[in-house]
């Protein structure tokens, strides 16, 4: 190494998003909050309850922002979001299950990559945003048991891109953010993470992510 160059950071954790990183989706909307919504899901229940789309949209807007961050239970955003919509929560609530799994397929190629970088010894990580409905369809226990820490924003009551979940995460990793790689696939959520010092990367696809890895050192062997 040329004299006066700075030694990269050596990565001792990988952190990964949930939906649309490790389970990929084919379409999303933004509500007025900017939040991202997964239109293939919310065209499903329209469709399902019969319901003009923007209807069920408003019904859910206000109760899933509170659910995200875990300020309303399931019991009771079903509840909220039945009585809108002149169903039975037992129903809504399967047809939200059977709209999540349909909708998100599970991103193999990433999870295959990720177990094999625990196995070279790195810390693999989960920070997402879910409600619990989405948690119990997108990222059940099989799935993320081999993650440590797996930090749900319905879980903890934070949610990205706020700062608080961020320093969370690094708590529970035990490291500094220089030695951590966050990938997620939404810009708002990569920022408030680069400018805490983690290494980032604004997911598009899983070989454009590994390539990215690899110029920051991590290949599997």
């Amino acid at each position: 190494m040329k004299k006066g160059k700075k030694r990269p950071e050596k990565i001792k954790a990988v952190v990964f998003d949930v939906g649309g990183v490790l389970a990929l989706n084919s379409s999303s909307y933004f509500s007025a909050h900017k939040h991202q919504r997964t239109k293939g899901v919310h065209d499903f229940m329209a469709e399902k309850l019969k319901i003009p789309f923007d209807q069920w949209i408003d019904s859910i807007d206000t109760p899933y922002s509170l659910a995200i961050e875990g300020k309303l239970s399931e019991k009771a955003v079903l509840k909220s979001i039945s009585q809108r919509n002149n169903v039975s929560e037992g129903k809504l609530r399967r047809l939200l299950l059977k709209a999540y799994r349909k909708n998100f397929k599970k991103n193999k190629g990433l999870y295959r990559f990720a177990f094999k970088l625990k196995k070279q010894g790195y810390q693999i990580a989960i920070l997402s945003d879910q409600w619990r409905i989405s948690e119990k369809a997108v990222m059940p226990k099989r799935y993320t048991k081999k993650f440590s820490p797996v930090i749900v924003s319905c879980d903890v009551g934070i949610r990205k891109p706020g700062r608080k979940i961020y320093r969370l995460l690094l708590k529970k990793l035990g490291i500094p953010s220089k030695n951590c790689v966050f990938i997620d696939n939404q810009i708002w959520n990569i920022k408030p993470a680069k400018a805490l010092g983690f290494k980032t990367i604004l997911f598009k696809n899983n070989e454009q992510t590994f390539r990215q890895l690899s110029k920051l050192g991590i290949k599997l062997k």
